[in-house]
């Protein structure tokens, strides 16, 4: 039986890579499994001697994951909220294609008022703004795959 359960897992890691996928979730009776995608762990702080003898930190190297970044380089300036996906899924601007999208860039958002749909496994998910603001950037193109973290709405405070 363990074999047959290391190749489930292997099958799944498979799948995961294939697809690109951060997430899977596999129930087969009444064992369930799960497996998530972690970052490389981040390496610790070289250390160079420095030309006084004193030891200082080297600067680090940019990380790239081959992904490209939902938010644009720099982030947002520091009036600016960020909501962030908190599941992987499609992004809707709106309801269905024929409705208006819920909110617009310049649009004045409160607290608790719907952004978009993600839909993730079939589930349709309303992202809901945690910061009452203004719209200044929707991120994310309609019909779009985000991954858990990226950035969907600047808000200014």
């Amino acid at each position: 039986m363990a074999e047959t359960e290391a190749d489930r897992i292997r099958a799944l890691g498979e799948i995961l890579r294939e697809f690109d996928l951060d997430a899977i979730r596999l129930k087969v009776g009444d064992t369930e499994y799960e497996l998530v995608r972690r970052e490389p762990a981040a390496a610790a702080p070289l250390v160079v001697p420095a030309p006084n003898g004193l030891a200082v930190p080297a600067a680090p190297a940019p990380v790239t994951s081959g992904a490209p970044a939902a938010a644009p380089a720099g982030g947002p300036p520091a009036n600016v909220k960020r909501v962030t996906a908190p599941v992987v899924g499609v992004f809707y601007a709106a309801s269905s294609p024929a409705s208006p999208p819920f909110v617009t860039v310049g649009e004045r958002v409160a607290e608790g008022q719907v952004l978009c749909i993600l839909e993730a496994m079939k589930l349709m998910n309303e992202i809901t703004s945690e910061y009452a603001g203004v719209v200044s950037r929707v991120l994310p193109k309609n019909g779009e795959l985000v991954s858990l973290g990226d950035d969907l709405f600047w808000i200014e405070s």
